[in-house]
C-alpha cells in the first residue's frame, strides 16, 4: 500500500457519547458489508463483556477503504478506567476524531483523552455528534471544545481544529449543524484532507513498535503494531528488543494486514501501515521488532500508574473447590502475568504469603472487569477491600485525587452535596442549563468514591448521573468512614429457610433468598445498625400437634438485594472479603468466626 494513501487513526471520546457506532456507519458505508448483510449495532465490541455492559472495555483496529486510501482506524475505550488502552495507541496513529455529545458537551474523560492526543501531537478532528438529540446545543459545545483545547495548551495548528456534525446512529455527516447530511462522505474527505499520511522511510531499517497483543487459537500470540520505518515480510528474520534489552534471531512466520473486521494475510507490508505479526515469542507490549544487524528500539509511551490495589488470594472458605476449576496459587499467578502481558496499566506484585497477590489498577470498573474475566475462565480466588496507592511527595503522604461530575434533578442537590461531605469532597463548580438539570462538579479523594454509586442511585432514585476521572495526587484528607451500617453475618452453616429468613429481614436488608446454602460466617445481608450482627437464617420451624387458625400464614420475604461483583468490592469492609466462584459471588468474614 502507498504510503501516501494510508491514514491511521483513532476514535477517542468519552463514555456512550458514540464512538463505536460511528465505526459501525463508517463500517457500513464503506462497503464492508453487502446489501442485505444482517449487522448487528456496535459490531466492534465482540466480547461478552462488553455486549453485556453497553462500554468498550479494550482497544480494537479495523481498517476501511474509501477512493484509493486506506484508513486503519482504533477504537478506544471510553471509560477513565481503561485509559491505559487510549495512552498505548498514540504511537501508532497519526490523528483523532474526538467525539463530544451536542447536549452533554465535554465530559471528565474527554479532558482525559484528549490531554494525551494532544501531549504525542496527533492532529485532531472534532466531532460532535448526536446532533439529532431533544435539546442539543452544538454551538455552545463546539466553544466548549475550544476552551478546552486552550486550557490543555494546544498549540496554534491544534487550536485551528476542523469540526464536522454527525448523527452516528443514522449514519449522516455535515459541515453544517443547520443542514442535515445525507451520508458521512464529508466525514471521509476530512480524514484525508486534515489526518497527515504516516511519517517514517522505507529505506531505513525496520522499526514496529508493538503497541497491542493479540491471541489465536492456531498461531498462538500475535503482536499489533505500526511500520515505524522500514519494512517486514513474511519469513524475515527479526528480533524483539526494547531499551533494556536485545533478544534472539526468530523468523515471522505469518503477517496480515486489517481488512474491514477480519485479517488478511499479506507477504509485504510497507511502512506507515499497522501489521499484525505471528510466530514471534518473547514480546510485550512496548517492545520492538527490528532489523537484526541494526536494532534499534522505539521509547515507548509513559503510561500512568495504578491508583487503586486490591488483593487476590486461594479461595479459603468453607465452599472452596466445589465450582472451580483453576484453584491452586500457580494457577492464579500465571493467569495475573498473563493478563499484565496484554494490559499495561495493570500491575501485579507477590506479597510475603505465597497464596496471596497484590493487583494494581485505574480503578475499580478495571479491576472488576478482570476479575469477572476469570471467574467466567473457571477461576476461583477471593477478593480484599480495595485499597488506594499512597505516595510520598516531598516528604507528605498524598493520595489520589477524582474528578467528579454529578448530574442530577435540582432537588436532589442538597441530599448529594450531604452525602459527598462526609467523604472530604470539595465543590468545584455548579451550573444550571435550563432543564431542570443540576451539573456540579467535584474534587474527592478516590477512597471516598468506594460504596457511593450505590447509594448515590439509591438517594437520586434512578435519575441520577455520575462520572469521575483521576485528577491528581494531593495532600492526604484524613479519615473517611463511607459505610455507616454493619453487616448481618450467618450465624450457623446449613440451608436458608423462608421461616428464618423472615425474622433476619426485620434487622435490615439482605441479600440471599430462601433454599440458598451458606456458613458460618458468610454474608447474608446489611444490617440496619452500625456493628456486625450475627443471625440464623437457617431456623426452622418447629413442628408440634398444637393447630389454629392463624399458625400457617404464608410467610412474605422482601426479595433479596442482588449483588454484583463491583458491588461487593464496594459493600466489604477491611475485615472482610469477597469469595469469586464460577457459579456464585459470596461475601464473608475474612477471620473465621469463634
Amino acid at each position: 500500500m502507498n504510503q501516501k494513501k494510508i491514514r491511521n487513526l483513532a476514535i477517542i471520546a468519552h463514555v456512550d457519547h458514540g464512538k463505536t457506532t460511528l465505526v459501525d456507519g463508517m463500517l457500513k458505508q464503506s462497503g464492508v458489508f453487502h446489501d442485505r448483510q444482517v449487522v448487528e449495532d456496535r459490531v466492534m465490541d465482540r466480547h461478552d463483556l462488553e455486549r453485556e455492559r453497553g462500554i468498550t472495555i479494550m482497544a480494537k483496529n479495523t481498517a476501511i477503504f474509501y477512493q484509493g486510501y486506506k484508513f486503519n482506524i482504533v477504537d478506544t475505550p471510553g471509560h477513565s478506567d481503561f485509559g491505559g488502552e487510549v495512552e498505548r495507541i498514540v504511537q501508532m496513529v497519526d490523528g483523532v476524531l474526538l467525539l463530544v455529545d451536542a447536549f452533554e458537551g465535554p465530559m471528565p474523560q474527554t479532558r482525559f483523552v484528549l490531554r494525551k492526543a494532544l501531549a504525542a501531537g496527533l492532529a485532531p478532528i472534532v466531532v460532535i455528534n448526536k446532533i439529532d438529540r431533544p435539546h442539543a446545543r452544538p454551538i455552545e459545545v463546539l466553544d466548549e471544545i475550544l476552551d478546552l483545547f486552550i486550557e490543555l495548551g494546544a498549540d496554534d495548528a491544534q487550536l485551528d481544529f476542523p469540526v464536522i456534525y454527525t448523527n452516528a446512529r443514522a449514519g449522516k455527516a455535515s459541515l453544517d449543524p443547520d443542514v442535515p447530511g445525507i451520508s458521512l462522505e464529508p466525514l471521509f474527505d476530512m480524514i484525508i484532507r486534515q489526518i497527515p499520511a504516516p511519517s517514517g522511510d522505507a529505506g531505513d531499517p525496520l522499526q514496529v513498535g508493538i503497541t497491542m497483543i493479540d491471541y489465536d487459537p492456531y498461531v498462538g500470540r500475535q503482536a499489533i503494531g505500526r511500520v515505524r520505518n522500514g519494512s517486514i515480510s513474511a519469513r524475515q528474520e527479526v528480533i524483539v528488543a526494547n531499551p533494556k534489552s536485545v533478544g534472539k534471531r526468530q523468523r515471522a512466520t505469518g503477517l496480515y494486514v486489517f481488512n474491514g473486521l477480519s485479517k488478511v494475510a499479506v507477504d509485504r507490508v510497507e511502512t506507515g501501515d499497522i501489521v499484525v505479526v505471528a510466530g514471534l515469542d518473547g514480546f510485550n507490549v512496548g517492545d520492538t521488532i527490528c532489523d537484526p544487524e541494526n536494532p534499534s528500539p522505539i521509547t515507548f509511551v509513559s503510561i500512568d500508574e495504578p491508583t487503586v490495589a486490591i488483593s487476590i488470594q486461594v479461595n479459603k472458605s468453607p465452599f472452596a473447590g466445589r465450582a472451580g476449576t483453576y484453584l491452586t496459587s500457580r494457577k492464579l499467578a500465571e493467569r495475573l502475568w498473563r493478563e499484565v502481558e496484554s494490559d499495561v496499566s495493570l500491575r501485579v506484585a507477590a506479597t510475603d504469603s505465597p497464596d496471596t497477590f497484590l493487583v494494581s489498577g485505574r480503578g475499580e470498573l478495571h479491576l472488576s472487569i478482570l476479575l469477572e474475566t476469570m471467574r467466567r475462565e473457571g477461576y476461583e480466588f477471593e477478593v480484599s477491600r480495595p485499597q488506594v496507592i499512597e505516595r510520598e511527595i516531598e516528604g507528605q503522604r498524598c493520595e489520589p485525587l477524582e474528578e467528579l461530575l454529578i448530574e442530577v434533578p435540582e432537588e436532589y442537590v442538597g441530599l448529594v452535596m450531604e452525602r459527598l461531605g462526609p467523604r472530604k469532597s470539595d465543590l468545584v463548580n455548579m451550573t444550571h442549563r435550563g432543564d431542570g438539570i443540576a451539573h456540579l462538579e467535584f474534587l474527592i479523594p478516590t477512597r471516598g468514591l468506594f460504596g457511593f454509586r450505590s447509594e448515590f442511585l439509591t438517594d437520586t432514585k434512578g435519575l441520577g448521573i455520575m462520572h469521575h476521572v483521576f485528577h491528581d495526587y494531593a495532600p492526604h484528607r484524613g479519615e473517611i468512614n463511607p459505610r455507616q451500617r454493619g453487616s448481618l453475618v450467618a450465624f450457623e452453616s446449613g440451608e436458608t429457610t423462608s421461616y428464618g429468613l423472615e425474622n433476619a429481614q426485620e434487622r435490615g436488608e439482605l441479600f440471599v433468598g430462601p433454599g440458598l446454602p451458606v456458613y458460618r460466617g458468610m454474608i447474608v445481608g446489611e444490617n440496619s445498625r452500625p456493628g456486625d450482627l450475627y443471625i440464623n437464617v437457617c431456623k426452622k420451624k418447629h413442628l408440634t400437634n398444637i393447630r389454629s387458625s392463624t399458625s400457617d400464614i404464608a410467610i412474605k420475604l422482601t426479595p433479596p438485594r442482588q449483588m454484583s461483583l463491583e458491588q461487593c468490592l464496594e459493600f466489604i469492609a477491611d475485615d472482610e472479603l469477597v469469595e469469586v466462584t464460577p457459579d456464585a459471588i459470596r461475601m464473608r468474614k475474612a477471620q473465621p468466626v469463634t
